[in-house]
């Protein structure tokens, strides 16, 4: 069975794996040491603490293969982005000159450093090692973050974003980033984003132009790839965006990925997830496939199995074994979203 938990410090090793896997790009998962043992012990805290509203919390998660018992995803929600470290984005907008004297008019887009994402949930870490991205693991473990979502709002912002991958080749060079290390910052792209995943931002505010860039003027192979997303990205922006996330002129720093938004509440797959009661007994036979979580904090549990569910009762059968790995009890709940 395949099992979504929270993080804890005995994965270390296999987080650290899958920070050297995922690559270039992979802002959340830098290959250190002293940063990832870190953040294991934030999201450990983050799972167990009492709060009022959201503020600096990380949820990361884990896909355990429970037959083998190793770790082979991840999967990570930011209940509110920028509330310690700073949080950058370029803002896409347009500026119009016109005069009637000659009668010309042109518009002009531009680039504005903003930290407008400032409290907004963000979807991130998602990874899953290549030979389990078979029989919709990677979707289960994506979208089961909208259950977790559904389940605890009241720890995460209004707004959740996500950040995609923009255009890079296979040495991690950003044709974007090319006329930012020429002109300001003065360091290769992996090492800027390396650095921003430390968490070391400062050099940021010292060195990224203070004023709206024109985007006519950066070079061709720069302007081509401002909101494009990386190709093994491409999958992951078509499954948000059929939950309703769009992009709204917010691109990355680095690479110009976009970045997409939607309001929590809004959100398909928040909307349609279904509180359940369990029957625990002989499963019906079933074709429909479902993402199933429990409804715990620090001991939540995911997973994904075939159930014979009604709109007629807000009762399920699941099987003792599937019981288990839930951590769920006779006549406890579990939350479901069609797959």
């Amino acid at each position: 069975m395949l099992i979504i938990r929270p993080i804890r410090s005995s994965d270390y090793d296999a987080l650290y794996q899958i920070a050297v896997e995922s690559g270039h790009g992979f802002t959340s998962l830098p290959v250190n040491e002293e940063l990832l043992r870190n953040k294991i012990k934030r999201v450990e805290e983050s799972f167990v603490k009492q709060l009022d509203k959201p503020f600096d919390e990380g949820y990361l998660m884990v896909l355990e293969d429970t037959e083998t018992g190793e770790v082979v995803g991840t999967c990570g929600l930011e209940a509110a982005v920028g509330m310690v470290d700073a949080f950058y984005h370029y803002r896409l907008g347009t500026e119009v000159y016109h005069s009637e004297q000659i009668d010309v008019r042109n518009e002009v887009e531009t680039l504005t450093l903003c930290h407008d994402y400032t409290g907004s949930a963000e979807l991130c870490t998602l990874f899953l090692r290549e030979s389990y991205r078979k029989n919709n693991n990677g979707r289960m473990l994506s979208r089961s973050r909208f259950l977790f979502l559904a389940q605890h709002a009241a720890r995460f912002g209004e707004t959740v974003i996500a950040e995609m991958r923009g255009e890079s080749d296979a040495e991690g060079n950003s044709p974007f980033y090319s006329w930012l290390q020429q002109h300001f910052l003065g360091i290769d792209f992996v090492q800027a984003d390396y650095l921003s995943g430390l968490g070391q931002k400062a050099f940021m505010a010292e060195m990224m132009p203070k004023n709206a860039v024109y985007v006519c003027l950066l070079p061709e192979e720069a302007q081509k790839v401002i909101g494009e997303v990386h190709r093994n990205t491409r999958p992951a922006l078509n499954l948000l965006q059929a939950e309703g996330f769009r992009c709204r002129g917010y691109v990355d720093i680095f690479d110009g990925g976009p970045t997409v938004e939607c309001n929590i509440n809004d959100i398909r797959s928040v909307k349609e997830s279904r509180l359940l009661t369990v029957n625990i007994g002989e499963m019906p036979a079933s074709t429909t496939g479902y993402i199933i979580s429990n409804t715990l904090l620090a001991d939540y549990r995911a997973t994904s199995a075939d159930l014979l569910v009604s709109d007629e009762t807000d009762e399920v059968t699941i099987s003792a074994e599937l019981a288990a790995g839930l951590m769920v009890a006779q006549g406890e709940q579990i939350r479901v979203l069609a797959l």
